[in-house]
């Protein structure tokens, strides 16, 4: 811990219902609180090689936003083959041999594109927006904290995650290509280079899966740290702002489950350079070993995307709602117990793989039985609507879009953790659409409702409403114009991960859906052109925010907008909880944690 890191986590006396705080109420007024690190001086220190958790926190930001661009062009040029098969893609006719020729997406390569989608959607896109970004730039000012506890943790964590980007990104331009053994990358298929065809490839996805997850587990100190003892005098752990609550659990989630998965990362590198046999049944190992320490840590990584994206909805739905959120300590609770079950779920997902049928039960059981926490937060939020003056602004569109959504995600994933079902099931399209209606609704609409929420908040200037909303309209059908079809084509039997549907008969009457399933993709993808538009105009030319657009009460809302460095002018006090609107006997609908006992706002 350097000087600045210790300075940040030096405690004071703990405050009477609050946290253990630094040592920031003696500083003067306008000035930084003691403990934060110095303010930054010069280009590089402000924008390159930071320590202030929200330049860290857009840092992350724009990683997810390029990566996500790549990932979403990958799905195009995946898009494209399977509705029109061994046609050019358009637009890519400049890729050189052996990658494309003249456009058109070989075999081997196709399977690439579909493993490296899947990677970078869910480890370079989900966890740097959701958890990076957005748990960046918040947490401190939510809890009411000047930084992070460890601000050269957190420079670290953020560059760790850049390097494993440029190490993915290098597998694309080595000999035989990137991985190309799926996302899950199972054994043996990954193990040997032989199956595949991909040698240097896979090990460097081995290597910046590895430094990823380096990157968030200095994240996730940071966030738990945080939290823990720097919170504002009065920030009781039961007056934490939901989205607080949701980073806090995904951080302990991803802090116990991703072990196991490091060390089989470490051991199938082993398998594919060292010669050894821990996952290649030809050797003497075991090719579902890899299956179930992925699993383990993959079923768990599912909720570290999506409580944060449930916590974005949750923030933002009371103060579009304007009622106080229905049932805060079950949903607390609730989550809890949900991120404890998730590890012990993970094999539904290896039903048809040779799992003990006398397993099969015990796990079906503990799948269906996860769905419950989901369901009280669900039914929370839909109460927290239920008789509220609700106003339709851009972030409640897109929080409602993604509550909707879920919700066809939630209920057909009960389907899949049923044994008997699954058989039939797996490896279809249903499970594809499925999977996109569980993570697009946290990761995509989750991302943009914060992004219009808080953009105030980060750039000082309030995006454009009416093209905002256009943007909300195209990605909502758009996105259901895709995978509502799939669900169909998955139900008749269509399997997924194939180049070429026209090779089977019985596949051939779906190439009218996989024709309308890919111009609705093209469209979702062209919609995003609109928030590009709407992101630079408003930098350029964008109404000023105030500091509290949305009059919203949690604490990031009672400094500047953007803050200033060590976030508030003074150190703020809490003095109650975070979702008291239309409090009875006050003339206005919102009473801030901030606002003094007894005195209003």
């Amino acid at each position: 811990m350097g000087p600045l890191d210790a300075g940040a986590v030096a405690a004071g006396g703990r405050r009477p219902g609050g946290g253990r705080l630094v040592s920031h109420a003696t500083h003067s007024h306008g000035a930084a609180p003691a403990g934060t690190p110095a303010a930054p001086q010069g280009f590089w220190t402000t924008w390159v090689f930071s320590l202030d958790h929200k330049t860290i926190g857009k840092q992350y930001l724009a990683i997810g936003v390029l990566m996500a661009v790549i990932g979403g062009l990958l799905a195009y040029m995946i898009r494209w083959q399977l509705a029109w098969p061994e046609t050019a893609v358009p637009g890519f006719g400049w890729v050189p041999q052996p990658t494309m020729f003249d456009g058109i997406v070989p075999p081997e390569v196709y399977n690439a594109l579909v493993t490296m989608h899947g990677t970078i959607m869910v480890f370079f896109v989900a966890m740097p927006i959701l958890l990076g970004a957005f748990g960046n730039f918040l947490l401190p000012l939510m809890v009411g904290a000047p930084d992070m506890a460890f601000p050269r943790l957190n420079r670290l964590s953020v560059w760790t995650l850049a390097l494993a980007s440029v190490v993915l990104l290098a597998s694309f331009f080595v000999p035989g290509g990137a991985a190309s053994a799926g996302w899950t990358s199972y054994a043996p298929l990954s193990a040997d280079a032989a199956y595949t065809g991909v040698g240097l490839g896979i090990d460097l996805w081995l290597v910046a899966l590895a430094l990823e997850f380096a990157s968030f587990l200095m994240g996730g100190v940071n966030f738990l740290t945080t939290v823990v003892n720097m919170r504002a005098p009065g920030m009781t752990l039961w007056r934490l702002p939901l989205l607080v609550w949701m980073q806090l659990v995904a951080a302990v989630l991803f802090l116990l489950s991703v072990g196991p998965l490091v060390a089989a990362c470490l051991m199938l590198f082993a398998d594919r350079t060292l010669g050894t046999a821990f996952f290649l049944p030809g050797r003497g190992g075991d090719a579902l070993l890899w299956q179930h320490l992925f699993w383990f840590f993959g079923h768990p990584e599912v909720y570290v995307i999506m409580l944060p994206g449930f916590g974005i909805f949750m923030e933002i739905l009371p103060v579009f709602a304007r009622k106080p959120f229905f049932a805060y300590r079950a949903v607390v609770w609730s989550v809890i117990v949900a991120g404890a079950l998730s590890f012990i779920v993970w094999a539904h997902h290896m039903f048809v793989s040779g799992i003990d049928p006398r397993l099969a039960n015990p796990f079906t059981i503990t799948t269906i039985l996860i769905s419950v926490p989901f369901a009280v937060m669900v039914g929370a939020m839909l109460a927290t609507l239920w008789g509220g003056a609700i106003q339709l602004a851009t972030p409640m569109l897109f929080a409602l879009g993604g509550l909707a959504t879920f919700l066809v995600g939630g209920v057909t994933g009960i389907f899949l953790g049923s044994a008997a079902v699954d058989v039939y099931l797996h490896d279809t399209y249903f499970v594809v659409a499925h999977f996109h209606y569980t993570l697009f609704p946290a990761v995509i609409f989750g991302g943009l409702a914060g992004l219009y929420y808080w953009f105030p908040k980060m750039f000082g200037r309030l995006l454009n409403e009416p093209l905002g909303k256009l943007h909300f309209w195209i990605t909502f059908v758009s996105f259901n114009v895709v995978f509502v079809p799939l669900f169909l084509v998955g139900t008749a039997g269509h399997m997924r991960r194939i180049y070429d549907p026209t090779q089977y008969d019985f596949l051939q009457p779906f190439m009218g859906q996989h024709a309308l399933v890919t111009r609705a993709a093209i469209v979702l993808m062209l919609a995003q052109v609109l928030l590009l538009v709407n992101v630079v105009w408003t930098l350029l030319r964008g109404r000023q925010a105030p500091d509290n657009p949305w009059q919203a009460n949690t604490l990031e809302w009672a400094t500047t907008s953007p803050p200033p460095h060590g976030n508030f002018a003074a150190p703020p006090a809490v003095h109650r909880d975070p979702y008291e609107y239309s409090p009875p006997g006050y003339a206005e609908d919102w009473l801030p944690q901030h606002a003094p006992a007894g005195g209003g706002r």
